[in-house]
């Protein structure tokens, strides 16, 4: 779960729902001042929201970027239905592919870039492109992700949260997780209040079906870095950015992933699983020379 460093939006973005053909999300959106250089479509992961990204609102537009931070469906503010179906790998792609069409005829080339669970959204997103004809966006990175399924040892503590979705409200699973790190004896950072407050509001806001399939998916993963090499390659520049430890994926993983794709490597020194709200002014400028 990121944690975001502050929940105050910067004087260049709003909150606003995006209406597209696949129906309305929730993002927060950040206007460049002078000229626009192209648009970003930002996926946040699994448990997280557009409020993973918010400290990249500011310098990313500062350098000329049209920004875009979205919940996915199931998330927070978003919300969806309780159907499997609509949090299926698939169908979150083709949601992806919805918001590119509108950030695209808002003018400018379309970055995307996925987080974590949100990485091998985006994927799928290119994958189910690439099948129809053009891709439609001018590049793809994908932060804090891996090429299959996640580390044994988180997957063991999502198959727990899966194993509790039918039995327990999302409020008695927060108290539980609080209860475990305060007996964990771990030194962890403490969120400043407004922060913690919005933790618990948005671990509430999430659609259970949504977690329970997306959580699935996660311990299951199948490795589809060939597919996408095969498909990117002369066709779209990829970037595999992450910080120097990863409780998801290996580090050593994703730069053998990066290896495969014939991506750009990016580590952040400082950042674990979340850079861009661990050390979100090197991830913007990253991001900003990639994109450029």
């Amino acid at each position: 779960m990121s944690t975001p460093p502050f929940l105050t939006l910067p004087g260049c973005a709003r909150a606003e729902r995006v209406v597209t053909a696949r129906g309305e999300f929730a993002a927060l959106r950040a206007e460049p001042a002078g000229p626009v250089r192209g648009s970003a479509l930002l996926v946040p992961g699994f448990t997280g929201s557009k409020e993973d990204f918010i400290a990249l609102l500011e310098p990313l537009a500062a350098a000329g970027y049209r920004v875009t931070a979205v919940d996915q469906r199931g998330q927070y503010e978003t919300g969806g239905p309780d159907d499997a179906a609509a949090y299926a790998v698939d169908a979150l792609g083709a949601d992806v592919r919805a918001l590119t069409g509108v950030l695209a005829a808002e003018g400018g080339p379309v970055h995307v870039l996925g987080h974590s669970f949100g990485g091998q959204v985006v994927r799928e997103a290119v994958l189910a492109a690439a099948a129809e004809g053009p891709l439609p966006w001018r590049s793809l990175t994908l932060l804090a992700t891996g090429p299959g399924a996640i580390d044994p040892a988180e997957a063991a503590r999502t198959k727990l949260l899966l194993d509790v979705l039918p039995v327990m409200s999302l409020e008695e699973i927060w108290q539980v997780m609080r209860q475990m790190d305060e007996s964990s004896g771990e030194s962890k950072p403490v969120p400043a209040p407004a922060v913690a407050e919005f933790l618990h509001r948005r671990w509430v806001a999430n659609v259970p079906r949504a977690l329970a399939v997306t959580g699935g998916h996660l311990v299951a993963a199948p490795d589809r870095v060939d597919e996408l090499a095969a498909v990117t390659a002369g066709a779209l520049p990829v970037l595999v950015l992450s910080g120097e430890r990863d409780y998801a994926w290996p580090v050593p993983e994703q730069s053998a992933m990066a290896e495969r794709l014939g991506a750009r490597r990016v580590v952040v020194a400082g950042a674990g699983h979340s850079p861009n709200a661990e050390r979100p002014a090197a991830t913007a400028e990253a991001l900003a020379a990639f994109w450029a």
